[in-house]
């Protein structure tokens, strides 16, 4: 590829990512899934509309389960372990004997009503009967729900990829395939080691991080990032399933005490993002949408069926030892969502060259948009008709940076340092202007909510809320303070970030000797901000860091 050809491959990459982002903008205000409009956005890029070429089915696999390892990471490291711990029991039932007999089920059912030969059947009804963690980690972190509920249907969906795609694997084999009894040995083995391995790699990589000082933030997210996707991919050379590894490496090092842990979420947020788009916009190109109109009877029959028969059948039967409500059922089996895995799925017999694979690709994408379309956008109707809606239930993406969004605020983290003037300087005696207030102060690892009469000291770290419009004149009180004291006003300290020879403050309101520039630079406040303003000037004393939360 020469220059040029990378300059115009790399500008497409760009515009269909930010297609993409708007896309997922638009879907948010019209209350639609978002990977419909990644899907359609893939095949209006296609051969047949915009003339992309792209049937390539085993790049798509590969590229597909990459994707799939970036999803399931950042999606263990946003799962709360003590909401999951205790349902572990019920999620693994429903991941593992819940596939079974949702394939079972649904693989009768595309025989007797689609007239599909058995291979062709199991083959369609492994692929569809998992759900997608990326649809249910995105749908269910938006609803009120008990977080017991929506901790199941997440632990599920991130755990069921991988007996899923082992019966795939098996129904795509082209000679005779393995009794009952290999394949159940097959599951445990790579269920069980991929676990392993995972959790061997998180330990490992939680370790490294709370003990070894990186020499910049920002490389505590990629370490993190890279640790999961490690898992992943030591798992798959060991022949055991990486998805598991990725999933569980996710969640010990998400839940784990370490540096940057916020920092660390949202840059797994952001990586999640973009191999979903990636991945939808990749296989709205490999499927062609003159066969699609052909695949919408059979699409909506197996569809109906699974959604209506197998998947409460195997919800019932794997939750009724757990004693869950009968309402809770009904919302996890209407939570089932299917999603972009399941076309990444159909990628294995397409590349193993099972007849009619290509007919199952086509019936699964439409089936993805028509029940995603159904299901999705009917969740929240679904939950408060059952009466599952708890109002109190905070939405976990508004606790953090929303508010400050809606307020258009900013945090600013001051620290008082050595020989600082600020040290001894009560709270009120800042003289903040409103609305801007000292909200914490950290103090020899304690949290302190601080009284006007509180006195700062040298090493405190204050938390101090700030309007975008306030921003400058409090960074320049603090400056000031911490030059010349609680008195600075009347020294004629104004807190610039780096005065002038002419800008110096005298002594006694103007009159007195100048102040000399090494005294005056001693014991500025330093700081670090988050939130939507912008980063102070480079000659300020008061620094910018991106650590948000």
């Amino acid at each position: 590829m020469t220059l040029p050809q990378l300059y115009v491959v790399l500008l497409a990459g760009g515009l269909v990512l930010l297609a993409g982002i708007a896309a997922a903008r638009t879907a948010s205000r019209l209350g639609l899934p978002s990977l419909l409009l990644f899907l359609g956005l893939g095949v209006l890029l296609g051969e047949d509309v915009l003339g992309v070429p792209f049937d390539d089915a085993q790049l798509a696999q590969t590229l597909g389960a990459t994707a799939l390892a970036v999803i399931l990471v950042e999606g263990g490291l946003s799962t709360r372990w003590a909401d999951v711990r205790r349902l572990l029991a019920p999620s693994a039932l429903l991941a593992t004997a819940g596939v079974v007999i949702s394939v079972l089920v649904a693989a009768a059912g595309a025989h007797y009503l689609l007239g599909m030969n058995w291979q062709l059947a199991l083959l369609l009804a492994a692929i569809v009967s998992s759900t997608d963690a990326a649809a249910v980690f995105a749908v269910m972190r938006s609803l009120p729900l008990p977080r017991k509920l929506a901790s199941m249907v997440e632990a599920e969906s991130g755990f069921n990829d991988a007996p899923t795609v082992i019966l795939v694997l098996v129904f795509s084999t082209a000679g005779q395939m393995p009794g009952p009894l290999a394949i159940g040995g097959q599951m445990i083995y790579q269920i069980a080691a991929g676990a392993a391995i995972g959790l061997i790699v998180a330990m490992a990589g939680v370790v490294t991080l709370r003990y070894v000082a990186l020499p910049a933030s920002g490389l505590y997210p990629l370490a993190s990032f890279g640790f999961g996707i490690s898992a992943f991919a030591a798992a798959g050379a060991a022949n055991a399933s990486g998805i598991i590894a990725a999933y569980l490496s996710g969640i010990v090092l998400g839940n784990a005490v370490l540096p940057h842990r916020a920092a660390t979420r949202s840059f797994a947020e952001g990586a999640g993002w973009l191999a979903q788009i990636g991945l939808f916009v990749m296989l709205g190109l490999l499927v062609d949408p003159s066969e699609l109109l052909k695949a919408l009877l059979p699409a909506l029959v197996i569809g109906a069926f699974l959604l209506l028969v197998a998947r409460p059948i195997s919800v019932m039967a794997c939750l009724v030892p757990f004693r869950v409500p009968w309402r809770e059922q009904a919302f996890i089996s209407w939570a089932g969502l299917r999603g972009a895995v399941l076309i990444v799925l159909t990628t294995f017999p397409i590349v193993a060259q099972v007849p009619g694979s290509l007919d199952v690709l086509h019936i699964v994408f439409v089936l993805v948009v028509v029940f995603t379309l159904i299901q999705g956008p009917t969740l929240p109707a679904v939950t408060r008709r059952l009466g599952l809606v708890r109002p109190e239930e905070a939405r976990e993406v508004e606790i953090e940076s929303a508010p400050l969004d809606v307020l258009g605020a900013e945090l600013l983290t001051v620290t008082v340092p050595e020989s600082s003037r600020l040290h001894g300087v009560e709270v009120a005696e800042l003289r903040l202007p409103s609305p801007s207030v000292v909200s914490l102060v950290i103090r020899d690892e304690s949290a302190l909510v601080p009284s006007p009469d509180f006195r700062l000291q040298e090493g405190d770290q204050m938390l101090i809320v700030v309007t975008t419009r306030t921003r400058d004149e409090v960074e320049r009180r603090l400056r000031a303070v911490g030059r010349r004291g609680r008195l600075a006003r009347w020294h004629g300290e104004r807190g610039d970030p780096d005065p002038g020879p002419d800008d110096r403050p005298r002594q006694n309101g103007g009159r007195g000797r100048w102040r000399s520039p090494r005294r005056r630079s001693q014991g500025p406040a330093r700081s670090s901000t988050s939130g939507p303003g912008r980063d102070s000037p480079s000659r300020s004393s008061i620094t910018t860091t991106a650590d948000a939360r």
